[in-house]
């Protein structure tokens, strides 16, 4: 069949229906057509591209299940940070928040507060209206790129809303509202994961513990065909860069809605602490009756501007917080107290409990935290004790239940060696903690080396738990240097390693020392040293040699970077065995220093402040801040009388508007480029 003129327009009215009718369907509700009504339409939209394939495009309605995606998923950096929030479990504590908050501001702001749902967080990006990328929120830093997976989630619409929207009179043109990223929680609802669970039950597979970790398993799932049938939905709750034009959070929530994204019904916009804690509270007993899991509020101060003023910490936004509902509580018997060693020697005692069902996950371990929490408590082996989810997530045991015991139960005595190489287990003074300070303790080398070639640090695929465990008690690594002296064929030696999975790691082991010297400084595993913390350092200090040789005025003075992290990087580089290992990363020519952004000149920038604000083409946020460090400026967070240029990127925020305000040079990526002269 040829496509004349009346069949693309057939085809653009159908697929234009359809958007609308997906929207009052999954978004808003608010059916307003039957199903079989839906059908036909969808069924003649089928057929038309049937005949005139030319047609078919990426975002029509007929296409959201794509192939299988073949081999693993991209690793996608944000270019702004998915930080996570801090949380709070009482009234008084959302009160000192408000508090704080007034203190900061000068000023009583107002609140958004939202249903904080249990699920996984994703970050979604469209270009010209067009869903192009949908990542998992990863280490908030970097995530996996499952748009395959995402476009299969029928509430999330390929294409945003434009002609229905010029019809609502928006404040803003529509044009500001097409090229964005927004953030939201992909769940599975209750009914949802019944009704998965009850398939894989049939077909005898492992039932999902929960919602939550359902949903996260089919998000991963390398068949969206899977994805498509297990019901996921989702709620958009944040648009990372303030959209052009919007000054605060609960409007732009409003706009989003009616640009066709699905946001929650139940956010409130409140004018007090006091309205804060009565929204909060008359969800509490309510949220049991919800189709989808939530555990509990969240609070987000509504001005923009107030929130740029506030800022961030290195892992929260400092104008936001989350309210934990109380947890539920089940009790069953704890059957044994076991120790478990961690990388650092620390020595953590763990329940072993009678399983018990607990907020949809089956619970038999749950952790005792130290042995004076024990005896604080007075839990006895034997015990029936309570058991509740610390902020519904980690299990801990609460107390025992004191009137069942029988006279049998056994106190905990904490023992005097480790429990893997019955070595002097030592306390420091001011300490809780009891520590294996042997450092070939082989669970303690097991901890350093699953640290190291975690995704997040060397990512070494092929080296698991199990691979690690047989080359320790083969004797073929003590530490995580050897792990690139490792020969074939001895690998081929261990269980279920054939030519073609040997291969596989050597070639991943290869790889990985050519990883950027931020994630080996944080896979080397010094003491209070997370990933971004390796970033900030090795941004400022990019070598090992230079970061050995400075001083803790050095490092203390890196911002974000303080005392006890620069402390423990002093010591970390006194230790003649971290030398030793530094020593033998160098040899195996591993990466241990940070590639320069760019050749050194006379500093064009010096004495320059930047403010970046919106989406740049060329570089990410990152790359942006180190190339205009690396040429003597220096990148700020908010717009004063003093910024020298505010680079503009695709969606400026409010930052765009302040400069405009002060008169401060605003310049777009292409004249940032020829600032820069590249």
């Amino acid at each position: 069949m040829h496509a004349t003129p009346e069949i693309k327009k057939r085809v653009e009215d159908l697929r234009r229906e359809i958007n609308h009718h997906n929207y009052r369907y999954y978004v808003l509700n608010d059916p307003v057509i039957s199903d079989y009504e839906y059908d036909m339409l969808v069924k003649e939209l089928e057929e038309l591209e049937e005949h005139c394939p030319e047609l078919i495009t990426s975002d029509s309605p007929t296409q959201r299940v794509g192939a299988e995606l073949t081999g693993g998923f991209v690793h996608i950096e944000h270019k702004i940070p998915m930080l996570s929030l801090e949380n709070t479990y009482s009234k008084e504590e959302i009160f000192e928040f408000d508090r704080r908050m007034q203190r900061e501001l000068g000023s009583k702001p107002k609140y958004v507060v939202e249903l904080k749902f249990d699920g996984v967080a994703v970050s979604l990006i469209y270009k010209k209206g067009k869903l192009v990328q949908g990542t998992t929120r990863g280490n908030g830093f970097v995530g996996d790129d499952v748009t395959h997976n995402i476009r299969a989630i029928k509430s999330i619409p390929l294409t945003l809303l434009t002609e229905k929207v010029r019809a609502e009179a928006l404040t803003y043109p529509i044009e500001n509202l097409m090229n964005i990223e927004v953030r939201g929680e992909v769940i599975m609802p209750k009914g949802s994961f019944e009704r998965v669970n009850r398939k894989r039950e049939r077909e005898n597979k492992p039932l999902f513990a929960n919602p939550r970790n359902a949903a996260a398993g089919t998000l991963k799932h390398l068949d969206p065909q899977v994805t498509a049938s297990r019901g996921l939905d989702i709620f958009i709750h944040t648009a990372p860069v303030p959209l052009k034009g919007y000054n605060t959070h609960y409007d732009t929530l409003m706009t989003l809605k009616k640009i066709g994204l699905k946001v929650n019904p139940d956010v409130k916009l409140c004018e007090s602490a006091e309205e804060v804690t009565n929204y909060c509270d008359s969800w509490e007993p309510r949220r049991r009756d919800l189709p989808y899991e939530v555990d509990g509020m969240v609070i987000k101060v509504n001005s923009f501007e107030q929130q740029q003023k506030l800022g961030s910490t290195t892992k929260n936004p400092r104008w936001a917080i989350a309210y934990k509902f109380p947890a539920l509580q089940v009790t069953t018997k704890l059957e044994n107290i076991i120790l478990q060693v961690g990388r650092t020697g620390t020595i953590t005692p763990v329940a072993i409990l009678t399983p018990v069902k607990l907020s949809g996950s089956t619970i038999s371990r749950a952790t005792l935290h130290n042995a004076d929490e024990i005896a604080r408590k007075d839990i006895r082996v034997g015990d029936t004790v309570f058991i509740e989810k610390g902020g519904e997530v980690i299990p801990e045991v609460v107390k025992p239940v004191i009137e069942k015991r029988t006279g049998k139960e056994k106190p905990f005595k904490m023992p005097s060696t480790c429990p893997v190489c019955e070595s002097k287990l030592v306390r420091y003074e001011g300490e809780v903690a009891w520590r294996c300070e042997n450092m070939r303790c082989p669970a303690q080398v097991q901890r350093r080396i699953e640290h190291f070639v975690q995704r997040n640090a060397m990512d070494i695929e092929g080296l698991g738990g199990k691979v690690i465990a047989q080359l320790i008690e083969a004797r073929l690594i003590k530490d995580f240097t050897d792990i690139y002296y490792l020969k074939r064929e001895n690998l081929l030696k261990l269980e279920r390693m054939a030519d073609k999975s040997v291969d596989n790691l050597l070639d991943a082991i290869e790889k990985s020392k050519t990883c950027d010297f931020h994630r080996v400084l944080f896979a080397i595993g010094i003491r209070y040293v997370g990933i971004h913390a390796a970033k900030l350092l090795a941004e400022k200090i990019n070598s090992i040699d230079k970061l050995k040789e400075a001083s803790f005025e050095d490092i203390s003075s890196i911002p974000e970077i303080g005392p006890v992290v620069a402390q423990s990087v002093v010591d970390f580089f006194k230790d003649p065995k971290n030398l030793k290992v530094l020593k033998k990363l160098r040899k195996a020519e591993v990466n241990l220093k940070t590639a320069v952004v760019a050749p050194f000149r006379m500093r064009p920038l010096t004495g320059k402040t930047f403010v970046l604000t919106g989406t740049l083409v060329s570089f990410t946020r990152d790359e942006t801040t180190r190339l205009i460090e690396s040429l003597g400026g220096r990148v700020s967070s908010s717009v004063s009388k003093k910024t020298d240029y505010v680079v503009a990127g695709e969606s400026p925020g409010s930052k765009y508007d302040k400069a405009q305000k002060l008169g401060v040079s605003t310049i777009d990526e292409k004249e940032f480029k020829e600032l820069l002269k590249i």
